[in-house]
């Protein structure tokens, strides 16, 4: 049974990985009161159903224009996305998960719905808002749409009424030169209001065909599930995953560990069986 022998081996060095990971984490990223690391402690993203947005408030497009947030409403639902320009990471992924649900539909940004995304790091230039774009309409693959795609940069004073509005909450790592934050979208109504919105990267192009049409006529949605993805980035100086990338590894290890017990009782179950049925021909 040296089969039987190596599953256990096995399955006994992931869980000692599994129980002993939670002593890894580097001091830079340990345990909050709340289970996060301090850095994501009041980070958050609780948009309130058919909360105003503030439409007054003064942005640069990706040209560089001064334009204003109420010039991307009066007739038609937004989507609206919160994110910036240079992270490496999480907000690629909302960008990209915007992209691949709005190219399943037959509807048209420009036309039928506009696309807002907003830089809450002062810092970042149209010059940056302007490549997004491109790259943006490159994977959309609708060239005759780019009048319905719009990045805006702004102001810490824009910024900030902006994501308070929509509850968006994130932190400013200084060590890293890098944002933590959540992940989501919202659809407004053309009047600005918070009609649905959207937890993660992905983002189901049927729930947000219907977000659009419900938006469109003013109509508001229902509460979802509050499931936070953050944004937290990979500590290089200790070569370590953050306590979220450690917490999943853990619970990998742990269902790897009963998927083998689980094997190991029903080939053992066989083996009975099978020594059972020798025996019983024997006779």
């Amino acid at each position: 049974m040296q089969w039987i022998r190596l599953i256990c081996g096995f399955a006994l060095l992931l869980l000692t990985f599994a129980t002993t990971s939670a002593q890894n984490i580097p001091d830079n990223v340990g345990q909050a009161a709340a289970g996060l690391p301090p850095v994501l402690q009041n980070v958050g993203f609780e948009p309130q159903l058919n909360a105003q947005l503030p439409l007054d408030l003064a942005f640069h497009d990706e040209a560089g224009r001064t334009v204003e947030f109420r010039d991307y409403f009066g007739t038609k639902p937004v989507v609206l996305a919160l994110v910036y320009y240079g992270c490496p990471m999480l907000c690629g992924q909302v960008e990209q998960g915007v992209i691949g649900s709005l190219r399943m539909l037959s509807f048209n940004p420009g036309r039928d719905y506009e696309v807002v995304f907003v830089s809450f790091d002062p810092r970042e230039t149209p010059e940056m808002a302007a490549r997004k774009k491109q790259w943006a309409l490159s994977q959309f693959r609708r060239p005759e749409t780019a009048s319905g795609w719009h990045f805006l940069t702004g102001s810490n004073a824009s910024i900030n009424a902006l994501c308070k509005a929509a509850n968006f909450r994130f932190n400013f790592d200084e060590k890293n030169a890098l944002y933590a934050h959540a992940s989501g979208i919202m659809l407004l109504t053309p009047q600005g209001r918070v009609s649905r919105y959207f937890y993660g990267v992905e983002y189901p192009a049927r729930d947000i065909r219907l977000g659009l049409v419900e938006a469109s006529a003013g109509k508001i949605g229902r509460p979802i599930d509050h499931v936070l993805l953050y944004c937290y980035q990979y500590d290089p100086a200790n070569a370590r995953y953050s306590t979220s990338i450690l917490k999943i590894l853990r619970l990998g290890a742990v269902l790897t560990v009963l998927c083998l017990i689980v094997g190991f009782l029903v080939f053992r179950r066989r083996d009975l069986q099978a020594s059972r049925g020798k025996l019983q021909g024997a006779h």
